[in-house]
C-alpha cells in the first residue's frame, strides 16, 4: 500500500495522469454540442439498381446480381440523378471514363462487356458511339432468365458535359475510375473552364495518379484519393490529439469507414468540428474500408451512426434513407 502511494505521488505518475486528462479533455465530444443540423445525404450513382455485396471483387459483373427491381432507374444516368435529388439527396456521386474523342463518359465499369451490348472500353469509342449502346442490356435478377432493362438503355449514357449542364447548381462528386494521370490533367483543364463558384460545388476522387495530376493543375479543387487520405489521417492519428490540424487535412474530402471512425481523435463531434473549420468534407461509409461503396442503405443502418451525426452519409438507397430526415 505504501509503495502504491509513493507511485501515485511520484512526479512521472502525476505528469502522465495530467497528460491523460489533457488528451481526454482536448478530444472528448462531451462538451461539443451536436450542430443540430441534419446530416448531408450523398446518393452513390444516383438512385439505381442495387445488388448483393457478397464475395464481390473489383471485376465482378454487378449487373448480373441485382435484386428484384423496385424502380426503373439505371445508375449513372441523368434520370437516376434526378430521382435521387427528388428523393432528398444533397450530393450525387457518379463515375467517369475517358472516350476516344477526349470527352468524359459517365459510366462505372472498367469495360463495357458486363452492362452493355458492346465490348471493350470507353476509350475505344467516341461519345456519340457510346450513346448508341444499350446500358441496360446486361441486368438480370434471376441468373439470366430475364433481362428487365434490355432495350431500355440506348442513348442513356451521358457525358460529363451533359450532366454539369443539366445540374448547373447541384453539389456533385466525380469519381475518376482509371489510374491514368493524363485523365487527371484532362479533367483539370475541363474543370478549369468552369466558373469558380460552379467548381466550388464539385469534388473529385479516384486513383492516386489522376487525382495528384488534377490537384497540381487545380490547387483549389476539393479532391480525395487513398494517397490524400493517408497524408491527412496518418499525421492526424499521430498528433491530432493535441488539436493540431495537418495541412493535408485542409480543403479536402475524407471518406471514413464506420468501423475506423471511432479511432479518430475527437470522433464524432470534435472531429467533425475540426474538419469543418478546415473546410474539409467528412463522408461516412459502411464497413471497415474493404469496400468504399458500402453505405447506409436501410433505416436500421442509421442506428449505427453516432447520435446527432451531422456529416455526410453515403447511401445506395436514398429513397429509403431520406424519409428518416423528413426529406
Amino acid at each position: 500500500m505504501n509503495r502504491f502511494k509513493k507511485i501515485i505521488k511520484s512526479k512521472p505518475f502525476i505528469v502522465m495522469a495530467l497528460l491523460v486528462v489533457l488528451v481526454f479533455l482536448n478530444n472528448t465530444s462531451l462538451f461539443i454540442k451536436p450542430s443540430g443540423e441534419a446530416p448531408v445525404l450523398l446518393a452513390h450513382r444516383g438512385l439505381a439498381q442495387t445488388f448483393t455485396m457478397e464475395d464481390i471483387q473489383n471485376d465482378t459483373c454487378t449487373a448480373e446480381r441485382i435484386y428484384e427491381p423496385e424502380y426503373s432507374y439505371l445508375e449513372n444516368t441523368i434520370p437516376s440523378m434526378e430521382a435521387a435529388l427528388d428523393a432528398g439527396a444533397d450530393i450525387v456521386e457518379f463515375d467517369v471514363h475517358i472516350t476516344k474523342d477526349d470527352q468524359f463518359a459517365v459510366f462505372h465499369d472498367w469495360t463495357l462487356d458486363c452492362r452493355t451490348n458492346a465490348k471493350g472500353v470507353t476509350r475505344d469509342y467516341t461519345m456519340d458511339e457510346l450513346k448508341q449502346f444499350d446500358i441496360g442490356y446486361g441486368y438480370t435478377a434471376d441468373g439470366g432468365k430475364t433481362y428487365p432493362f434490355r432495350g431500355k438503355g440506348v442513348n442513356l449514357m451521358p457525358s460529363l458535359t451533359e450532366v454539369l449542364a443539366h445540374f448547373p447548381d447541384q453539389f456533385l462528386l466525380i469519381d475518376v475510375k482509371s489510374n491514368d494521370p493524363e485523365e487527371g490533367k484532362l479533367l483539370a483543364r475541363y474543370l478549369s473552364e468552369l466558373p469558380e463558384d460552379r467548381r466550388s460545388k464539385l469534388a473529385v476522387y479516384g486513383g492516386d495518379e489522376p487525382i495528384a495530376a488534377l490537384k497540381e493543375e487545380l490547387p483549389d479543387m476539393r479532391v480525395m484519393s487513398k494517397a490524400t487520405m493517408k497524408k491527412c489521417l496518418i499525421p492526424y492519428l499521430a498528433v491530432g490529439w493535441t488539436g493540431y490540424m495537418p495541412a493535408a487535412c485542409k480543403n479536402t474530402e475524407l471518406h471514413i469507414p464506420e468501423k475506423i471512425a471511432p479511432f479518430l481523435w475527437g470522433w464524432p463531434n470534435k472531429f467533425l468540428d475540426r474538419m469543418e473549420h478546415a473546410d474539409t468534407r467528412v463522408v461516412i461509409v459502411g464497413g471497415n474500408g474493404s469496400d468504399f461503396s458500402s453505405g447506409f442503405d436501410a433505416l436500421e443502418d442509421l442506428k449505427r451512426l453516432p447520435e446527432g451525426y451531422s456529416g455526410v452519409i453515403w447511401t445506395n438507397r436514398i429513397d429509403r434513407i431520406a424519409p428518416a430526415y423528413n426529406r
